[in-house]
C-alpha cells in the first residue's frame, strides 16, 4: 500500500472554517466557537493508510498551543511563526515551509513516490511558478498522487480542477459536522450550546 505524505496549511483550513460555520448557521458567534476536531481531520487526510511523514505549519497564538501539542504528540511536525512579524505576510512563511518539505520528500523519495495529501485551497502564487499547485504538478510528474483536502468556497478553482482531473479533491464541506465541533458560548454571551463532532464516514471520501 502506499505511504501517505501529509502537509497542513492549518492557518488556511481554520479561518476558512470559521466562515463555513456561518454559512451553516451556527448560532450565536458560530464564526468563533467553531473548532477543528484534529482526530477526525487527520483521519480523513490519511485514509487509514500507513503515514510516512506529517508536517503542519501555523502561527503562535497561546490559544492554540494546546493543538499544536496534540498535533505533535501524535508526530507530526510542527513548523511555527509569530504572525505579527512586521514587514512579513502572515501566510508567507508557513506556504514556503510546506512547500520546501514537498519538495524535499519528492527528492528523498524519487524512487518510491507515495501519496500527497494536501490541506488547504491556496493555489497562490501559480502564474509566477511557485506555489502549491506547481509544486503538486512538479510531485505528479515524477509520479506522485495527489489529493488535496479543502474548504470548496475557498480553494482556487484552477487548482481544484487541477486536483479533479489528475488525482482527487475531497470537499471538507461535505465533512463539516465530523472535522469540526462547537465550543459553547461564553459567561455572559448570548446562550449557545456547544455541538460534538459526528463519526466519520470515510465511504464518501474520493481517492486518488
Amino acid at each position: 500500500m502506499d505511504k501517505v505524505f501529509i502537509y497542513w496549511d492549518n492557518s488556511n483550513i481554520f479561518h476558512e472554517a470559521q466562515r463555513f460555520a456561518e454559512e451553516m448557521d451556527e448560532g450565536p458567534e458560530g464564526r468563533w466557537r467553531v473548532r477543528i476536531h484534529f482526530d477526525n481531520m487527520l483521519r480523513l487526510a490519511h485514509a487509514d493508510r500507513p503515514m510516512e511523514r506529517a508536517c503542519a505549519a501555523g502561527s503562535v497564538p497561546p490559544e492554540m498551543r494546546q493543538l499544536w501539542n496534540r498535533l505533535e504528540s501524535y508526530g507530526i511536525e510542527v513548523q511555527l511563526f509569530d504572525r505579527g512579524s512586521p514587514g512579513r505576510d502572515e501566510q508567507e512563511m508557513p506556504d514556503r515551509v510546506l512547500q520546501l518539505r514537498m519538495l524535499e520528500d519528492a527528492l528523498d523519495y524519487n524512487g518510491d513516490p507515495g501519496i500527497v495529501v494536501l490541506l488547504t485551497g491556496d493555489g497562490a502564487g501559480y502564474q509566477e511558478g511557485v506555489g502549491f499547485h506547481r509544486t503538486l504538478e512538479r510531485m505528479h510528474r515524477r509520479g506522485w498522487r495527489i489529493e488535496i483536502l479543502s474548504w470548496a468556497h475557498s480553494c482556487n478553482q484552477r487548482m481544484r480542477r487541477w486536483a479533479e482531473e489528475n488525482g482527487a479533491f475531497i470537499a471538507l464541506d461535505d465533512f463539516y459536522h465530523s472535522v469540526t465541533f462547537l465550543q459553547p458560548s461564553s459567561p455572559g454571551r448570548e446562550l449557545a450550546l456547544s455541538r460534538s463532532s459526528a463519526p466519520l464516514d470515510l465511504s464518501l471520501r474520493p481517492m486518488a
